[in-house]
């Protein structure tokens, strides 16, 4: 048995199955909840991004995910120089991780302006001032494309990696 390679598809699928989950979670119920409920919901994102673990947690299950990734996929393609790659199974994972190294981007933009609501709702006492609103705007137009991004190429970089071994090109 290889010790190096379980270790490395332990790591990319906890890690994977952490940062794909968390995303999905914030993307589908804790962004609308917190969108749906005004005060409440921007001292609870002031509360969750900066007094919790949670973004230092997500970005080492992101980098973990993708580092074991690149080293299962180095491995498998004898560094990136066999047919292997060629191969539906080598082609379904490089679409894989096509798909999740766009979700990263769009992941970290995402966090970025979450981080930016959460600063803006900290600051922000009853209704907001006209620059605060144009903020806020800015950033939820900006949303508006990452959260949709971010959640697809996630959902299909999973999809790829589950399957990758099943699919024929």
């Amino acid at each position: 048995m290889n010790y190096l390679t379980l270790a490395l598809r332990l790591i990319h699928i906890i890690g994977g199955v952490f940062w794909v989950g968390s995303a999905l979670l914030m993307n589908f119920f804790i962004g609308p909840t917190l969108r749906a409920t005004g005060d409440a919901g921007r001292q609870f994102a002031g509360h969750f991004m900066a007094r919790t673990k949670f973004t230092s947690v997500m970005n080492a299950s992101v980098y973990a995910t993708l580092i074991a990734g690149f080293w299962l996929y180095g491995i498998d393609s004898q560094w990136f120089s066999s047919p292997w790659m060629h191969s539906s199974v080598g082609i379904g994972f490089g679409i894989g991780a096509g798909f999740a190294l766009v979700g990263f981007v769009t992941g970290f933009m995402n966090g970025a302006n979450n981080r930016k609501l959460a600063a803006l709702g900290s600051q922000i006492q009853g209704k907001p001032t006209p620059e605060q609103a144009g903020q806020l705007a800015a950033v939820q137009k900006q949303q508006g494309w990452v959260v949709p991004v971010n959640t697809w190429t996630l959902l299909l970089a999973v999809f790829f990696m589950a399957t990758a071994r099943y699919l024929v090109f």
